[in-house]
């Protein structure tokens, strides 16, 4: 039975290879026989993988998505709508995005966590309205608003930066949601991104008031507010708290302290602090060890940095793309960009880079005028089969633009409409003034057209 299991991993794994090959490869009207050529079985493994690998890509993963639902003995699972759910409203494709919220209520497949994850969209789409509203016709669609969907609205205006807004809500609705240590704890976190410290000793107060115990969460969230607003040594007697309550702090808590540490560049206290959680036995993970190589990055101790990465590898922690990311991104501040392309070549092979590793390489060397060095991390990143995001386009097309380079840049543009994702007015605008300037206005219409089959954006169902 294990290696069977296994067989079929690798099965998944393989046939999504070849379908992410053909999507990343096929132009977009053979797409449908393309696929069918593949001869691959659709199972929800493989639908799921290929979409999450298509994150960044909404139109083409929903032409997969509309494909793999035409294939004989397959459904979509709940988890691949709401891979497409947020593929399409990342890019803002909203009518298709409710098309497929009342596909699975005919189905009997809509959740809480499908409106949970559209206010999260329309929040960060700044679209406070339509959040509300996603939230207040969830008894339209037959699924009852319960304080997880309560929750969920909280967190989304928050983390949009509309603590205001959820104040708001949570003071008018909370006769009707029975406020828990995670309704107060989101505000919290909200207030202290405002930054607003007092009124997040408010909410504070209040859910001790109310009966709610902080937890572990909790305190984390009250330690990072006063991180944030600059008094790290009041955190740390939040942490002295949590030890004399028997709430013991986590790994994630001290990286907040030693990230804190860093950014004030107070090494020593950093360092003392990440050795007094070993002490207390508890296990650094990757967040903590991202936070001491990020205060030595501060500080311009790449040796060090060397160090804490060997140490991770004897104690089996892995470095993910957010350890490359602090390395890169602080050598290239201080415009040490040799060694910040020598640790990109290095980490690619310990850890798959992100959107961010990427934008950054190109940016890089775009503002470094060696733009055949940025098609070549360009070339490298679709062999990956990595769909890149908005800002790695932009960055490109910037870079093409600056040297003048019209005819690359209106592919790369044209590449960026056809996987669905909006040109910014400041990127589109560039090339327009190149596209006047050489006199090329049917290519500036022709982008025009492009643009205009996008699907348009209603505000609401």
């Amino acid at each position: 039975m294990h290696s069977a299991s296994e067989a079929m991993i690798q099965d998944v794994g393989e046939a999504s290879e070849r379908v992410c090959k053909v999507m990343m490869t096929c132009p977009t009207l053979g797409l449908d026989t393309a696929l069918n050529q593949t001869g691959v079985r659709v199972s929800p493994d493989l639908v799921e993988n290929v979409l999450k690998r298509f994150e960044n890509a909404g139109m083409p993963a929903f032409r997969f998505f509309e494909w793999a639902e035409k294939q004989r003995g397959y459904s979509h699972s709940i988890r691949a709508y709401h891979l497409m759910i947020e593929s399409l409203a990342k890019i803002r494709q909203y009518q298709i995005v409710w098309d497929l919220v009342s596909a699975m209520r005919k189905k009997g497949m809509l959740n809480v966590e499908t409106f949970c994850i559209m206010m999260r969209k329309y929040a960060r789409a700044n679209k406070v309205d339509e959040a509300v509203y996603t939230f207040n016709v969830m008894d339209k669609y037959d699924v009852v608003p319960n304080l997880a969907a309560f929750n969920g609205l909280l967190s989304a205006l928050c983390k949009s930066n509309n603590v205001r807004k959820a104040q708001e809500i949570f003071d008018a609705m909370k006769g009707q949601f029975v406020p828990d240590e995670k309704s107060y704890s989101i505000l919290l976190e909200g207030w202290g991104k405002a930054p607003n410290l007092p009124r997040a000793r408010e909410v504070f107060r209040e859910m001790v008031e109310a009966g709610c115990d902080p937890d572990v969460v909790t305190y984390g969230i009250m330690v990072d507010v006063l991180c944030k607003a600059g008094r790290v040594d009041e955190a740390v007697e939040v942490v002295k708290e949590m030890d004399v309550g028997n709430c013991r702090p986590t790994s994630f808590i001290y990286s907040v302290l030693v990230h804190t540490y860093g950014v004030e560049h107070r090494i020593e206290d950093a360092i003392d602090t990440f050795l007094e959680m070993a002490k207390k036995g508890i296990k650094a993970d990757v967040v903590a060890y991202n936070a001491l190589i990020g205060a030595f990055c501060k500080v311009n101790k790449f040796k060090n940095v060397h160090r804490v990465l060997k140490e991770m590898e004897s104690n089996g922690v892995a470095p993910n793309s957010r350890t490359c990311n602090v390395i890169i991104s602080s050598m290239i501040g201080q415009g040490q960009t040799d060694r910040a392309f020598r640790v990109f070549c290095r980490m690619i092979k310990l850890c798959e880079p992100d959107a961010d590793t990427y934008t950054m390489m190109i940016k890089m060397f775009c503002e470094k005028n060696e733009l055949e060095m940025a098609l070549k991390i360009w070339k490298y990143m679709k062999s990956k089969q990595f769909v890149p995001s908005m800002h790695t386009f932009s960055a490109l097309i910037k870079g093409l633009c600056e040297k003048d380079n019209a005819a690359k840049a209106c592919v790369v543009m044209e590449e960026m409409i056809e996987k669905g994702i909006r040109p910014s007015r400041i990127t589109f605008g560039r090339l327009r003034q190149l596209l006047i300037k050489e006199g090329r206005e049917d290519v500036l219409k022709f982008l025009h057209e492009k643009m205009n089959l996008l699907v348009k954006e209603p505000l609401y169902d």
